[in-house]
């Protein structure tokens, strides 16, 4: 499926800021893999036992607010300015704790080695999400 077609094909004019459909695009597309790794990363630390909790649990937290932001980006009639803003700055800091504790096991788990560079990627593109919203 091309969701950028689907993207495109939505109407922008009447929305409540200013976004760049290929930034959009970019943004979601990493919200959406870093929700894929951050799903799988906790999974794999949970078989790990208990010294994993905190980064299973950041993983999951992290899971979900990559898939609530690109959810809202994906309903632009329905956008408000603040709350985008709002979320994209949230997703920006859960990556980058994630990424952090990510890091701190990249050595011991595969799947957080991936995670942490999938959060990673995310952050850059939620940055320069947040950087070009104009209104």
């Amino acid at each position: 499926m091309d969701t950028m077609a689907m993207m495109k094909s939505m109407s922008m004019t009447d929305m409540p800021m200013a976004m760049d459909a290929d930034t959009m695009q970019d943004t979601m597309m990493a919200m959406n893999a870093a929700s894929m790794a951050a799903t799988m990363c906790s999974a794999s630390d949970m078989q790990m036992g208990t010294d994993m909790a905190t980064c299973a649990a950041m993983c999951s937290n992290t899971a979900m607010m990559a898939d609530t932001g690109m959810r809202m980006m994906m309903r632009p009639m329905g956008m408000d300015a603040d709350s985008m803003r709002a979320m994209l700055t949230a997703c920006v800091a859960m990556g980058t704790a994630c990424a952090a504790e990510c890091r701190s096991h990249a050595d011991m788990d595969e799947s957080c080695r991936y995670c942490a560079m999938a959060c990673d990627e995310m952050v850059a593109k939620c940055e320069a999400m947040l950087a070009s919203m104009t209104a």
